[in-house]
């Protein structure tokens, strides 16, 4: 059980799964309210892209 957690809060510290939780979240919200579908896709879109740009890209490993 804290191995699992361990991983869980590990994830959280990267940035890839913030960036993936916001479009999953965005292509959720799209599909629920049709009507605000423009609105929801932009705001995700955004979210995601600022995260992007203030989040450094990491460092390449020495094989590299």
């Amino acid at each position: 059980m804290k191995s699992a957690l361990k991983f869980i809060v590990a994830r959280l510290g990267e940035i890839s799964t913030w960036k993936g939780a916001f479009l999953i979240l965005t292509a959720g919200g799209a599909a629920i309210h049709p009507d605000l579908q423009n609105a929801i896709i932009t705001i995700g879109l955004a979210v995601v892209g600022a995260l992007g740009v203030a989040t450094p890209d990491p460092a390449p490993s020495a094989g590299e």
